[in-house]
């Protein structure tokens, strides 16, 4: 008969006794379909984050099989809602009762969205990075949803001094006395008229939410919206020269520093019921400088995310 394999974790004791935040894994590859409003559910390769505290200051460690087995059985459920994954919360912690009362499970992934040109037929698909956060503590349910949004941001300032020149130009070029329309159509089209064009760089608007905790499912689609449209100029896919010709126009119209693009998603969040909270991070990585222009700003709650 073979002899029992040791369990230190059982039966060995800390030789240094405190309690810890967090214990568990990270990188955990699984395969989910995430229950998410408006989209059939598909499979998404997510990485997880699984942990509980430990608040016995005597117990060696925690059963991390425990958490990846009760990680595991997600994979393969048709279609995972936000009540699954507080179920598997609750088994981290119940698998743990004696040695931890709260339960944390992160998961990032891209989720694939089909997007259409701005005027032609095309359309193609977008990845948007999602990272879900869910804590359990007490019974109570925390959940929070990461968004990240990539759209060009064409500055004011370099708008106005290309302005500048093309007026310089105009006046160098024409008689204020003889003016000829189709002089001046013609010349408008060429290098020499639009001598100097404003800058403009791919961005990113990164959010956290704080969500309802009892909501039904996920609703990433109607955040990427959002602040797609509150911006007005997301990247594209699939395009035709209408629909590059538009995107230039959508950026001549909404020129911003990355102040503006902030202020917008404020407003934009602030207005949203389902919202219960916001971080937001703008990043213009500038084709100007080698360095890249940032602003931060938050709902402002006295106990919500801090800048």
């Amino acid at each position: 008969m073979p002899h029992p394999m040791p369990d230190i974790a059982n039966t060995s004791a800390s030789s240094v006794h405190h309690t810890l935040d967090w214990v568990g894994m990270s990188a955990i590859e699984i395969p989910l379909k995430i229950a998410t409003k408006g989209l059939a559910a598909t499979v998404i390769n997510a990485k997880a984050q699984a942990f509980v505290n430990l608040i016995d200051t005597h117990a060696k460690g925690i059963h991390m099989s425990r958490l990846f087995l009760a990680l595991d059985q997600l994979s393969n459920e048709p279609s995972v809602t936000p009540a699954q994954l507080k179920t598997t919360l609750d088994a981290f912690i119940s698998s743990h009762d004696d040695i931890s009362d709260r339960a944390r499970l992160s998961l990032s992934f891209e989720l694939p969205l089909r997007r259409s040109a701005l005027l032609s037929d095309n359309s193609g698909w977008k990845f948007y990075p999602i990272t879900l956060d869910m804590q359990l503590n007490q019974g109570q349910l925390r959940v929070e949803a990461g968004v990240e949004v990539t759209y060009s941001s064409t500055c004011p300032c370099s708008a106005a001094l290309a302005r500048q020149l093309i007026q310089e130009n105009f006046k160098r070029d024409f008689d204020a006395e003889n003016l000829n329309f189709e002089q001046v159509l013609k010349w408008l089209g060429t290098t020499e008229g639009i001598s100097a064009t404003p800058h403009s760089q791919r961005s990113v608007a990164q959010t956290k939410v704080l969500l309802d905790a009892q909501l039904g499912e996920f609703d990433f689609v109607a955040i990427i919206d959002e602040i797609e449209q509150t911006l007005k100029t997301p990247v594209q896919t699939a395009v035709k020269r209408e629909d590059e010709q538009e995107f230039a126009r959508l950026n001549g119209a909404n020129l911003m520093f990355c102040e503006d693009a902030a202020r917008k998603v404020k407003a934009a969040l602030d207005e949203r019921a389902d919202v219960l909270d916001f971080w937001v991070r703008i990043n213009h990585y500038e084709s100007l400088h080698a360095h890249d222009a940032v602003a931060i700003t938050t709902k402002g709650l006295p106990q919500g995310y801090q800048p």
